[in-house]
């Protein structure tokens, strides 16, 4: 007696593309690949709450976030509602955050910690701006600090790769500014 043929032909495997579909698959995927005038939108409610902070102040909290990417020192990392709850460390780089059908806002980080549970990503860094409203003198200053720093040759490796991390990305962004 073979399993396989006691079941009726509609019934037979046929492979992972029919198991997303009996899971719903293309209906939740169609809903984050919406578009609009080019830009990225959701259709359904699915936001979480972002808190930012630095050592002066509570930098920004918005209650209505559909997605942030973070640097974290494994890679970009998005983040949507119902993630893994997660730790990781932040290095230098552009944080990217989307509400709703809005464009998306943009921020340098310098090095920090997020926190993801129950859907509020917190993010802890010692030094942030805002990209819009940056002008190319101060980060030409941060630029030039930087890359004296980077001459000191009592730099551990880690240290030289974050000091080298945040050159590159903010050069990339001063040519954007």
């Amino acid at each position: 007696f073979h399993a396989q043929a006691a079941l009726p032909a509609a019934q037979e495997s046929r492979g992972l593309g029919d198991v997303y579909k009996r899971q719903g698959w293309n209906n939740w995927r169609s809903n984050w690949e919406g578009q609009k005038n080019g830009k990225r939108c959701s259709l359904m409610s699915e936001t979480f709450k972002l808190e930012i902070v630095n050592p002066e102040k509570s930098f920004l909290i918005k209650e209505n976030v559909t997605e942030v990417v973070v640097p974290a020192f494994e890679g970009e990392m998005g983040i949507l509602k119902d993630h893994i709850s997660i730790i990781s460390f932040l290095k230098p780089g552009v944080l990217k955050v989307l509400e709703g059908g809005s464009e998306e806002k943009k921020y340098y980080v310098e090095d920090g910690i997020i926190e993801f549970k129950n859907n509020c990503l917190s993010v802890l860094t010692s030094n942030i701006f805002d990209i819009s409203e940056a002008n190319k003198t101060s980060i030409t200053e941060i630029i030039n600090n930087a890359e004296k720093e980077a001459q000191d040759n009592d730099l551990d490796d880690q240290k030289r790769y974050l000091i080298e991390q945040k050159i590159e990305v903010l050069k990339s962004i001063s040519i954007i500014n």
